[in-house]
C-alpha cells in the first residue's frame, strides 16, 4: 500500500497557464525540436514520440495531465510482458474440459420436462480471464485468513460449477440439478451466485448488475477498515470484481469510482469483459465502449490496463511504422468488430485490411485461416497473466482491465458475436459436435446423438487434474468457498440496557435519540463496543450521533489534514485513520455496500461487525431495496435505521421525505427482521435480542430494521411486569383501561402510541368507553408468525392445529379493535384476518405534505380525535353507541377542519 502522499494526489495533472516561464529560450528550443519531428517525421511521429516523454515524465514523477483515453491497443507492450509461469498446454486442456461441461450443464438444464435452461456464452466469453486467475492469482482461505474476495459475473456461474465439477467439489447429480434447486435437493445447484442458497460455496451474489462492482469497491474499503482499526489483518487480501461491459451501463457500476480512488484502494481489480454486446444487442455500435470506459475510469484516478489483442497481433503491430493499423483500429466500431467475430477471414482481410494498400500487405504472407484467428487479448492466457501481474503490483490506485473477448467464444458458428447468443441455452447435436472437435474432447457422434451430451472428466489421476489441485492448493485452496469460522461474541448484560428502562422522566426525547443513548453504551462495552460499524449518508448531526465525532471518530485513511471549522466546540468534526464511523456522503447505495460488507464480516474474514446503518426512512428499502436483497443473500446481519419514521412526523420536508411505506417494502424481504418501537424500553428489549439472534451462540442469518422518529416525547420507564415475549414477538398490552364501562381495543405502533393513549383518555372521560392500549411493535412479525402457522396447519391437518400469536394475545380482549399507525393503512392490515373480533384500521395513506404534525394527522384521520371517532364508530356498528355520538364527535373535534388541530409539538429533528 503505497504511502498517503503518492496516493492521493490533490491536484493530478493541469496545464500552467499562469505559470510565468522563466527561461523563454529553452521553451522555444523544444517547441522548435517538436515543430521539427513534425516536419521531418510527420505527425505520428511527432504523436509517438510525444507520449514517450509522457510515459517518462511520470517514471520521474513529474506532474503531467491526465490523457483520458490512448490508442486501441494493448497497455502492456510486448516487451514488458512477464514470464508465463503456468503449463499452457495443461491450462487449455483444463479450460477446454471446464468450457465444454459449462455448455452442457446448461444444455442438459433446457431438457424436455425441466426446461430451466441458463447462460452459456457470457462464460464461453470469459472462460480464460477466469482461468487464470484460478491458476496463478486468487488466493483462498486455508491460509486461516479470508483470502480474495472475488465477485463472479451473475450470468458465468455455469462455469464456475463446472470448474468445480473437475475438482471433485461437485458431481455428476449436482450438475444435472442446475437451476432445479428445491426438486433436486440437497443436489440442486443455485441458477446464479446465490450464498443464502449455496452458504459453502459462493460468497458474494451479484447477479443483480451493477451491485457486483459497487460491492467489491466497499469491500475492498472495508478490508482496509478492519485492518486500520486492528480487527483483522487483510493485507493479503485482493477484491477482484468480474464485470460485463453492458452491466457498466448501471448506474450502480459506475457511481462510487471516485471513493476507491480517493483511498487509494490498489488491493481492488476490476476485470470488464468487454465482449461488445449486451444481452440483446452490441454496447455501443457505433462508438467504442473500451474507450468509453478507460476515459471514464481515468477520469475517475483509476490505473487502466487495456487487454484488447491477443499475442497474433504482435508481429503486426510490431510492423506499423507509420501508424495506420493503430489508426485503423482506433477508427473501427464495435459493432463492426462484433460483425469480423461472425465472418470469415477473407470477409476480414477485405474490409478491415482492404482499405489500405499498407494494410494489405501487412497480411499478403498470411491465409484466410491465419487472418480469421487474429484474436481478443481476453482468450490469451498470457496476456491474461501480464495484465493481471499488472494489476496486483500496482500501487496507489485501484486497477480496471479492460479485457476484450468473443460472446459466445468457442461455441460455434450458431453463437458467437450473434446478437441472440445470450438468450441461447440449447446446443443442436451439430452445434455440439463442432464445439467437441474445437475442444477436442474424447466424446463420440452416437454419445451426443443418444440422449442428452455427456459430461467429460479427464479423470482424477490424470495430469490436467493434478495440475489444477496442485495450482490450487499453492493459492491457499478453492474458490468459491465461503467459510465461517468467527466464534459468538461475549454480549452485554442488563446493565447496559439499564438507562433505556428508566425512561426520560420529565425529558422529552425522540426515539431516535433513545436508541443513541443504547448505542453509546453498547459502544463502551469492552467485548463487543469496538466491532460497532457507524454508518450515514451525511446525516450523524440530524440523527444525533455528533456525540459520537470526539471519541469514535469518522473514518479516513488519510487521517484529517486541515483544521476543521468547527474544531474549537466539543462536537467538533474528526477523522481519524482508525475511525470507527463510516461517513460515506450522499450516497445511500454507497453507505448500504458498507452495511452489507461489514454485515458478512464474520464469514469474509471470520470476525463480526455489527454495523449500524442510520437513514432517513424514506430513502432506505425505497430507494436501496435491491441492496437489502442483496444483503439477505449475502446472509448479512446489522442493524439498519430508519429514522425520521412516518408520514406525519418529518415535519415541513414535504412528499419525498414523507415515509408511510417502508415497513411493508421491508416485509418483502424474509431475512429482514422488522420493528416500530414506540419506547425506549422497548428499544432496549429488541436491541438486546437482536444482538442475540445476530451475534450469539445460535447466530441467524437476519438484519433488524427499526423505525425511529424525530418527535420528543416522554419516555415512560418500563413497567414492572413488562411483557418482554410481547415486545419481541410484536404486540404487548402497553396500558390497560383505567377507566369507562364499554370495552374496546386501540392496537398502535412507534409515535402513534401516545395518540392511542390520549385517545383512551378521552374515550373513558366523555364517552364511557374502557379502550385497552396495545403497543404494536411489530406487524410484521405478528404476521409472519401466523403464516407459519397456518402452513404448518395446512401441512399437518391431522395433528393439533396451532393458532397464531396475535391470535392467542387478544383472546379474551373484547373488541372492537382498532389499528392506528403513522404509515399506511396496509401495514397493521397485515394481521386483520387472524384478530379474534371486527378489525379496523386508521392509516396515512395517500401522498405527504408538509405542515404542522397535528395538522398532518387531522388530515390523514390519525390523530387521537380520530382515534375516539374510529373506535365509536365500531362500537356503533355492534349497537353498543348510538349513532348519533358520531356526528357529535365530528362536531366537537372539529374533526373535518385540518386547521382546527393542535399543531402538536414541533422541531426535534433526532
Amino acid at each position: 500500500m503505497a504511502p498517503g502522499s503518492d496516493r492521493n494526489p490533490i491536484i493530478i495533472g493541469g496545464l500552467p497557464s499562469q505559470v510565468p516561464d522563466f527561461d523563454p529560450e529553452e521553451t522555444q528550443e523544444w517547441l522548435d525540436s517538436l515543430d521539427a519531428a513534425v516536419d521531418e517525421r510527420g505527425r505520428e511521429r511527432a504523436r509517438y514520440l510525444m507520449l514517450r516523454l509522457i510515459e517518462r515524465a511520470r517514471e520521474k514523477r513529474v506532474a503531467v495531465p491526465e490523457m483520458r483515453s490512448s490508442d486501441y491497443v494493448n497497455t502492456i507492450a510486448t516487451k514488458d510482458e512477464p514470464f508465463f509461469p503456468g503449463n499452457e498446454e495443461i491450462e487449455r486442456k483444463v479450460l477446454n474440459a471446464t468450457r465444454w461441461n459449462a455448455a452442457v450443464m446448461v444444455s442438459r438444464a433446457q431438457r424436455p420436462g425441466i426446461g430451466v435452461g441458463g447462460h452459456i456464452a457470457t462464460f464461453a466469453s470469459s472462460a480464460s480471464l477466469y482461468d487464470v486467475g484460478f491458476n496463478h492469482f486468487f488466493r483462498g482461505k486455508d491460509e486461516g485468513d479470508g483470502g480474495d474476495q472475488i465477485f463472479f459475473q451473475g450470468h458465468a456461474s455455469p462455469g464456475i460449477y463446472a470448474r468445480a465439477y473437475l475438482l471433485d467439489r461437485l458431481n455428476d447429480t449436482q450438475l444435472d440439478g442446475f437451476r432445479q434447486e428445491r426438486s433436486k435437493f440437497p443436489n440442486g445447484l443455485s441458477s446464479y451466485p446465490h450464498p443464502r442458497l449455496m452458504p459453502d460455496f459462493w460468497e458474494f451474489p451479484t447477479v443483480s448488475m451493477g451491485l457486483g462492482p459497487l460491492g467489491a469497491i466497499y469491500q475492498a474499503r472495508m478490508n482496509r477498515y478492519m485492518e486500520a482499526r486492528g480487527i483483522a489483518d487483510t493485507s493479503k487480501s485482493h477484491v477482484w470484481a468480474f464485470l460485463g461491459d453492458g452491466e457498466m451501463d448501471e448506474v450502480e457500476s459506475l457511481g462510487q469510482l471516485s471513493i476507491a480512488a480517493r483511498e487509494g484502494l490498489d488491493n481492488l481489480t476490476f476485470v470488464v469483459n468487454c465482449n461488445l454486446q449486451r444481452l440483446d444487442g452490441p454496447v455501443r455500435g457505433n462508438g467504442k465502449i473500451i474507450q468509453e470506459l478507460e476515459s471514464i475510469f481515468r477520469g475517475n484516478g483509476w490505473n487502466v490496463i487495456k487487454l484488447i489483442w491477443d499475442r497474433s497481433w504482435d508481429p503486426l503491430l510490431a510492423q506499423d511504422r507509420d501508424g495506420i493499423l493503430v489508426n485503423k483500429l482506433n477508427t473501427t466500431p464495435d459493432g463492426q468488430f462484433q460483425t469480423y467475430a461472425t465472418e470469415t477471414g477473407g470477409y476480414i482481410r477485405d474490409h478491415f485490411f482492404g482499405d489500405d494498400h499498407r494494410l494489405r500487405a501487412m497480411v499478403e504472407g498470411m491465409s484466410d485461416q491465419q487472418v480469421l484467428h487474429l484474436g481478443r487479448g481476453g482468450h490469451d492466457h498470457k496476456k491474461i497473466y501480464a495484465a493481471y501481474a499488472a494489476a496486483k503490483a500496482h500501487a496507489g490506485q485501484p486497477t480496471v482491465i479492460l479485457a476484450q473477448t468473443v460472446k459466445g467464444w468457442t461455441l460455434g458458428p450458431n453463437f458467437e458475436g450473434r446478437n441472440a447468443t445470450h438468450q441461447m441455452k440449447k446446443l443442436t447435436v451439430d452445434d455440439l459436435k463442432r464445439f467437441r472437435d474445437r475442444l477436442h474432447i474424447p466424446v463420440t457422434d452416437r454419445q451426443l446423438e443418444d440422449g442428452l451430451p455427456p459430461y467429460y472428466h479427464p479423470g482424477r489421476n490424470s495430469e490436467e487434474i493434478q495440475y489444477m489441485h496442485d495450482r490450487r492448493s499453492a493459492l491457499g485452496g478453492y474458490v468459491p468457498t465461503r467459510v465461517v469460522r468467527a466464534k459468538p461474541l461475549v454480549l452485554p448484560d442488563d446493565k447496559t440496557y439499564a438507562a433505556a428502562k428508566k425512561g426520560s422522566g420529565q425529558q422529552s426525547i425522540a426515539t431516535t435519540m433513545a436508541f443513541v443513548r443504547i448505542l453509546k453504551d453498547l459502544m463502551r462495552d469492552k467485548e463487543i463496543g469496538k466491532r460497532f460499524v457507524l454508518i450515514a449518508p451525511d446525516e450523524y448531526r440530524t440523527f444525533g450521533m455528533d456525540a459520537f465525532f470526539p471519541s469514535a471518530k469518522i473514518y479516513n485513511p488519510l487521517g484529517q489534514q486541515y483544521e476543521a471549522v468547527d474544531r474549537e466546540l466539543l462536537l467538533a468534526y474528526k477523522e481519524s485513520p482508525t475511525g470507527q464511523m463510516l461517513h460515506d456522503g450522499i450516497s445511500e447505495a454507497g453507505c448500504t455496500a458498507s452495511l452489507i460488507a461489514a454485515g458478512s464480516a464474520y464469514a469474509t474474514h471470520g470476525e463480526p461487525l455489527i454495523p449500524v446503518y442510520v437513514f432517513y426512512s424514506m430513502f432506505g428499502f425505497q430507494r436501496t431495496g435491491d441492496q437489502f436483497w442483496q444483503m439477505a443473500d449475502q446472509l448479512a446481519r446489522g442493524f439498519v435505521l430508519g429514522a425520521t419514521a412516518g408520514r406525519t412526523t418529518l415535519t415541513g420536508e414535504g412528499l419525498q421525505h414523507a415515509d408511510g411505506h417502508s415497513h411493508l417494502l421491508a416485509s418483502t424481504n424474509p431475512a429482514c427482521i422488522a420493528y416500530d418501537p414506540a419506547f425506549g424500553f422497548e428499544i432496549a428489549h429488541i436491541v438486546k435480542d437482536g444482538l442475540r439472534r445476530m451475534y450469539g451462540p445460535a447466530a441467524e442469518d437476519v438484519f433488524y430494521y427499526l423505525t425511529v422518529y424525530n418527535e420528543p416525547i416522554q419516555h415512560p420507564a418500563e413497567p414492572t411486569d413488562v411483557d418482554v415475549e410481547g415486545i419481541l414477538a410484536g404486540l404487548h398490552r402497553f396500558k390497560p383501561a383505567e377507566g369507562g364501562a364499554i370495552p374496546a381495543q386501540i392496537m398502535a405502533s412507534g409515535v402513534a402510541v401516545p395518540w392511542a393513549i390520549e385517545a383512551q383518555r378521552i374515550l373513558a372521560e366523555e364517552w364511557n368507553v374502557r379502550a385497552d392500549v396495545w403497543s404494536a411493535t411489530s406487524w410484521t412479525e405478528l404476521r409472519r408468525e401466523a403464516v407459519a402457522v397456518e402452513e404448518r396447519n395446512l401441512l399437518h391437518p391431522d395433528e393439533e392445529q396451532l393458532v397464531p400469536y396475535v391470535t392467542r394475545k387478544l383472546q379474551g380482549a373484547e373488541g372492537p379493535f382498532v389499528a392506528v399507525s403513522d404509515w399506511m393503512r396496509a401495514v397493521p392490515d397485515q394481521i386483520s384476518r387472524w384478530v379474534p373480533g371486527t378489525y379496523t384500521s386508521l392509516g396515512a395513506d395517500g401522498f405527504g405534505f408538509a405542515d404542522t404534525r397535528g395538522a398532518a394527522r387531522r388530515y390523514f384521520h390519525i390523530d387521537a380525535q380520530s382515534i375516539v371517532l374510529s373506535v365509536l364508530t365500531e362500537l356503533a356498528r355492534a349497537g353498543k353507541v348510538d349513532r348519533s355520538a358520531l356526528k357529535q364527535a365530528v362536531d366537537r373535534y372539529q374533526l373535518l377542519d385540518v386547521a382546527a388541530a393542535d399543531p402538536g409539538a414541533a422541531g426535534g429533528d433526532a
